[in-house]
């Protein structure tokens, strides 16, 4: 618990930085840039005194294991993002309404429903926007708002450092690895966590296709949980402000869901 509550004197001291002389946002009338689709982040930021929004207008995640099936539906899952300085914004995400269905190998359904847990975001950029190199620190917090059979009622976090990497031809190569502060599966306490992925885009005009290969490995009481997946989306820039994108995720062993699927879209203003 103290690692986990550590977290949020570093969001507080982050935003309270003032950001180097060179730092500057992306043009306010420039693309939308998101965190969104696939698992990766942008190292890039909201522009100051802008309001963005990413959501999932549907999000489904289906698994089978021991005979049974276990099916998660967020009806929407929305950030919130505020643009505080020339490189660094504030985010909230919260999913109003989870639905999640449980069967198992006798047919027995079980059916959960409420709201998701809150996670606080912040996110500051360490370079400038015109370098083809863009590294971002951007750590988080999670805020138990869900219930049990939702949840875990648990307070995480951790701290990601998006790497994005731009190339001619319209090619973005993203790293994105994070440490993660999480709660033990026995209860006992907390342990820590490391996710990493690798991440392929090329842009042809408005729409960007992108491929992705991640991986988490928690580091529990237990032994060591690994999730490996394999993700694809595609990214549709209706206008400079407006996102649309579609995509999912296939898990590549069995402590990964078998797929996730989602459907978004994001603007600003």
């Amino acid at each position: 618990m103290r690692t986990c509550a550590a977290i949020l004197p570093l969001l507080v001291t982050l935003a309270t930085t003032p950001g180097s002389a060179f730092a500057q946002t992306a043009p306010a009338d420039g693309p939308i840039c998101t965190d969104r689709p696939t698992n990766g982040n942008s190292a890039c930021t909201v522009p100051t005194g802008m309001v963005q929004i990413e959501a999932d207008l549907f999000n489904w995640t289906a698994n089978q294991a021991n005979g049974g099936r276990v099916d998660s539906i967020a009806f929407t899952n929305p950030v919130l993002k505020y643009g505080l300085t020339d490189n660094s914004d504030l985010q909230v995400n919260w999913s109003p309404y989870v639905r999640v269905r449980s069967r198992d190998a006798a047919g027995l359904v079980a059916i959960d429903d409420g709201v998701g847990d809150v996670t606080l975001r912040y996110k500051r950029r360490l370079t400038d926007p015109a370098d083809t190199l863009q590294i971002a620190v951007l750590p988080f917090v999670k805020v138990p708002t869900a219930p049990g059979s939702i949840g875990n009622v648990k307070v995480e976090g951790g701290i990601a450092i998006p790497i994005n990497y731009s190339v001619p031809g319209g090619w973005t190569f993203t790293l994105g690895p994070q440490f993660n502060v999480i709660a033990d599966t026995d209860g006992s306490g907390y342990r820590t966590g490391l996710t990493g992925l690798v991440n392929v885009a090329k842009s042809l005009g408005a729409v960007t296709l992108a491929g992705e290969l991640w991986t988490r490995q928690d580091f529990t009481s237990a032994g060591t949980i690994d999730q490996y997946s394999a993700d694809a989306a595609v990214v549709w820039l209706a206008r400079s402000n407006l996102q649309f994108d579609i995509g999912a995720n296939f898990g590549l062993n069995r402590n990964t869901p078998d797929v996730v699927s989602y459907l978004g879209v994001s603007t600003r203003f």
